[in-house]
């Protein structure tokens, strides 16, 4: 929980608001934010594919201290895993020197061997990542997961603010906050920085898979806040000199950077999987000549893998010879023997987590499982070691939050985002996750989760 001293002028406030008020002024801002279209898509419900994401309108606050933290260790850590992506697609020091075992880089699902050797601008491949932080029962936040592949919710920060302010507007009065509302610009800014050398007014697209997409709300949003088109695998052409083009009206259109919200198997069906239809035929063959700069890289996902997680404190010694300042999540890797019998021996007090999942899905919360469940997740390790971490059950904790009549403690984590050019460039707060439901630890909106605006104290 945030340091009373620190919530006090918003306690305040909010206790001089009847109950009743606040939930008539959350339900009408819920309903806003369905009217305005900011929804996510849930494939498995075919009731309600798309949702509004549950708003909770008692903000979370951070301390100026607190955020000085943050903000220090997850630039820490984005370095260090920038560093460790251009070793591995490149000389594979620490592979070398055994830091992190090599076949759990070179056999990972997300290792793309077509990246190797390629130089990109400011040895940056993670652009834009959202990293996981839960704080312990001792006030200590820590990274729970990495997210660099194509990280989402960065929307839901800005407009959760953009909610407050309508609906709550003396809440925000007199009180120092950070802003939010330069993420688009400082998106646009790192994206030039990381544009191919030789060019001086690059072109900049965002690159969607389409309508059908869970965060198509996010590609909509993002776009409009950077002002640069949004673009779909069949608006874009890759002619035979290597040049990335745009079909536009006025005939083709250079193209010089593409954020791409589109996952690496389906980015150009000439490399990965031939039958995506999401992808632009050619688009690596550019990428290597150097004509286009993609963001995030591809390949990043072995740096946000669960298994390399458990090395990240290792990996920051390595290469930046500093101690971590985000602590990691006790983790313990189900590909090494001891680490397996560890966990059957303490399956009842562990959280089991699938590693190439996300979402919230495949996870084993070992306290509050049937005897059932815990069976199915010992026979499931048993299997496959290989495909499993696990972690303890930690004493998460939680933020005020508007439960029907009255305001009850709720878990919480927190997603800030990174944006990465030639430095890295932190949004002040980030997405703030909520367990709706009680004692619930999983936050996930597709799991039932909601959010808070996170409010970082100036």
């Amino acid at each position: 929980m945030t340091s009373s001293d620190a919530a006090a002028p918003v306690r305040e406030r909010l206790n001089g608001l009847p109950i009743e008020e606040v939930r008539r002024r959350a339900a009408e801002a819920e309903a806003e934010l369905h009217d305005l279209g900011i929804t996510f898509t849930v494939y498995s419900d075919k009731n309600a594919i798309d949702r509004v994401l549950p708003f909770d309108a008692i903000p979370r606050v951070v301390s100026a201290k607190d955020w000085q933290v943050i903000q220090a260790g997850i630039c820490q850590r984005v370095a260090a895993m920038n560093q460790f992506l251009h070793d591995i697609y490149h000389e594979q020091r620490i592979l070398g020197d055994g830091v992190v075992p090599a076949e759990l880089v070179l056999s990972n699902a997300h290792y793309r061997p077509a990246m190797q050797g390629i130089n990109l601008p400011h040895k940056s491949y993670i652009h834009v990542s959202g990293t996981d932080l839960v704080r312990d029962g001792s006030g200590v936040f820590r990274v729970l997961e990495d997210n660099a592949r194509t990280p989402s919710g960065v929307s839901y920060v800005v407009e959760n603010r953009h909610t407050m302010q309508r609906a709550f507007p003396e809440l925000l009065e007199g009180i120092s906050l950070y802003p939010v509302d330069e993420y688009g610009q400082k998106l646009l800014a790192a994206l030039h920085e990381v544009a191919p050398l030789a060019v001086s007014d690059p072109q900049v697209v965002l690159l969607s898979p389409g309508t059908f997409n869970s965060a198509y709300f996010e590609h909509v949003f993002l776009a409009r806040e950077m002002g640069v088109p949004l673009v779909e695998g069949g608006d874009l052409m890759v002619g035979d000199d290597d040049q990335v083009s745009m079909w536009t009206t006025g005939g083709p259109r250079r193209v010089d950077v593409i954020y791409r919200r589109i996952d690496d198997d389906f980015l150009d069906p000439e490399a990965f999987r031939p039958d995506s239809l999401l992808g632009v035929p050619g688009l690596m063959r550019a990428y290597r000549a150097g004509k286009v700069s993609l963001a995030n890289a591809v390949g990043t996902g072995v740096a946000d893998d669960k298994a390399i997680y458990a090395y990240m404190p290792r990996i920051v010694r390595y290469y930046l010879d500093e101690d971590p300042i985000l602590p990691n999540v006790d983790t313990h890797i189900c590909r090494e023997p001891e680490a397996l019998r560890y966990t059957l021996d303490h399956l009842e007090e562990l959280v089991v987590k699938p590693v190439g999942e996300s979402g919230g899905y495949g996870i084993t919360v070992g306290p509050r499982s049937s005897r059932q469940e815990l069976e199915a997740c010992r026979a499931a390790l048993l299997a496959n070691p290989e495909k499993y971490i696990s972690q303890p059950c930690l004493d998460l904790s939680v933020c005020p939050t508007l439960a029907g009549n009255h305001v009850a403690a709720r878990h919480v984590d927190l997603r800030p985002f990174a944006v990465t050019g030639a430095k890295t460039w932190l949004l002040p707060g980030g997405l703030t996750r909520v367990a709706l439901r009680e004692g619930s630890l999983i936050v996930n909106s597709s799991q039932g989760g909601g959010s808070k605006d996170t409010w970082v104290l100036g």
